[in-house]
């Protein structure tokens, strides 16, 4: 992938986030090396790639400017690992490969910005002309999950036996015969206070003065 590729990407990644920052340019390094190892082409429609980002923020703008995969087209999911770095699969054949920049880069980034002196704008300019065997390490890896359960049963829902809401995408879990959701079987993510807020928003208030 030759410079100019990478700014296009850069520029579509930038638009979308007002700005470029050192994780956007590594996004879409990481992004561009990670189809390259799958042969697959930026930008797809099919849903044939599937993105695991391990942490958020600016960085995924950087992946999705390149692979086109989002959280709405369920294509692109966050393990939350707060780690720059992301997996890359191939539905179709199950490959997948993790690209992760290298632990030095940050070093490495002064010899590819000549005359810079802040460390934002060197990161910020090496990491675009580094090359790829120096910035990033790229392993293929084996799923923990096979992928149909990862992607599970779109537009299946049930209704979880303890708190009566809908569980869609097969993502409920059985005990004694019965589903019930993450939070009610024990693996939420928030834990309930009190239960104020829908009475609150069910009683009228007081009158407008």
């Amino acid at each position: 992938m030759n410079t100019e590729d990478i700014q296009l990407y850069l520029t579509l990644s930038s638009s979308h986030h007002s700005h470029l920052c050192p994780r956007q340019v590594l996004g879409v390094r990481i992004a561009l090396a990670g189809l390259v190892c799958l042969g697959l082409e930026p930008q797809r429609k099919d849903k044939r790639l599937l993105v695991t980002a391990e942490t958020d923020g600016c960085f995924i703008d950087g992946l999705a400017a390149v692979t086109g995969a989002s959280a709405g087209h369920r294509t692109l999911r966050v393990e939350d690992y707060g780690k720059i770095a992301a997996t890359f699969v191939d539905v179709k054949t199950e490959q997948a490969v993790r690209v992760a920049p290298q632990p030095d880069i940050r070093e490495k980034s002064w010899r590819y910005a000549p005359g810079e002196t802040r460390h934002y704008f060197a990161q910020l300019a090496a990491y675009r002309v580094m090359p790829t065997h120096e910035l990033l390490n790229i392993e293929e890896v084996a799923l923990v999950k096979p992928i149909a359960s990862i992607i599970s049963q779109m537009g299946a829902r049930v209704v979880c036996s303890s708190c009566g809401e809908e569980i869609f995408n097969d993502r409920q879990v059985y005990h004694a015969g019965a589903p019930f959701c993450l939070s009610c079987a024990g693996a939420s993510y928030y834990r309930k206070i009190q239960d104020k807020l829908t009475r609150a928003l069910a009683e009228p208030g007081p009158p407008h003065r």
